[in-house]
């Protein structure tokens, strides 16, 4: 449990800091860094495929299953949406709109459940999800508009949460099959923009170009640590970690991207706040009460 636990603190913590990462990529339009992601992430994760037992084999049955690729290719469309979404809005003065959605994100999650998996919600997750839809209304009151990021995000992430229960595999022969499916357009993408002349990577620094190559690290570590945390530790225990990320994405837009944050928006967050203890007091019962019926069966 300490090892998954220490897994888990990274894996969020990196996924915090990432606002800081694509910042560097400010002179990118966002498609074009999400291009680089893809080609890079797809890349690392060919390297550590072939250099695991057994993944070579995993990742070719995955590639040669039609049934399989449908439900993949859906997956990484919308992860590929996500990650677009997401360094647009670093790079565009909106880290705190990208925060309030992967605060709501489990919340979201509850709505989906409820309706594509048939789940019954407990008294204490709805007071959850009206909690924060009362925070989302007050956000879209202090905006002057409806908070798309945050909404695109958490729908985003929650419909890809969904689509991966379709498949059984692994969170390494995952990645590589979605990257892999949106690989071939990633391409295309980069030599349109090579031969149209819109092309901007020659405006990085050499440094800045190096750390645009470890793009896929950058992506494809945080998964697999957090991969190696989910064997390890409770899913109660996981639902508090993840919170780590959204919030030192909150503290870079304030303190250091200097985002404004109104007494208005501060109640939003109030809400939603609340809304997650709500959840995750009623996430920990309901993990007591099958672990005690699966104890007495």
């Amino acid at each position: 449990m300490k090892q998954g636990l220490g897994y888990a603190i990274i894996a969020y913590i990196a996924w915090g800091l990432l606002p800081i990462y694509w910042r560097l990529f400010g002179t990118l339009k966002a498609g074009e860094i999400l291009a680089h992601r893809v080609i890079w992430s797809f890349v690392f994760m060919l390297l550590l495929i072939f250099l695991s037992k057994g993944k070579g084999k995993q990742l070719w049955s995955m590639l040669t299953n039609r049934r399989t690729m449908l439900v993949v290719g859906t997956s990484s469309l919308l992860i590929s949406a996500n990650w677009l979404i997401f360094i647009w809005a670093v790079n565009h003065g909106h880290v705190i709109e990208s925060s309030l959605g992967y605060y709501i994100n489990p919340l979201f999650n509850i709505m989906l459940a409820v309706i594509f998996l048939r789940e019954k919600p407990t008294g204490a997750q709805w007071l959850a999800v009206a909690l924060a839809g009362v925070g989302v209304l007050i956000a879209t009151i202090d905006y002057g508009r409806i908070p798309w990021v945050s909404l695109s995000l958490a729908a985003s992430f929650g419909l890809y949460s969904l689509v991966k229960k379709k498949v059984s595999y692994d969170a390494s022969t995952g990645l590589a099959g979605e990257t892999a499916v949106v690989f071939p357009l990633a391409i295309a993408y980069i030599v349109y923009l090579y031969a149209s002349h819109q092309s901007t990577v020659d405006t990085l620094s050499t440094l800045h170009f190096v750390m645009l190559l470890l793009a896929g690290a950058a992506t494809a570590m945080p998964l697999l640590w957090f991969a190696k945390a989910a064997s390890r530790l409770p899913l109660s225990m996981l639902g508090f970690i993840q919170y780590i990320g959204p919030s030192i994405q909150l503290m870079l837009s304030i303190f250091v991207f200097k985002e404004p944050f109104s007494p208005m928006l501060l109640i939003s967050f109030g809400f939603i706040w609340s809304a997650l203890v709500v959840y995750a007091l009623a996430s920990i019962r309901v993990a007591r009460v099958v672990k005690t019926n699966s104890v007495t069966t």
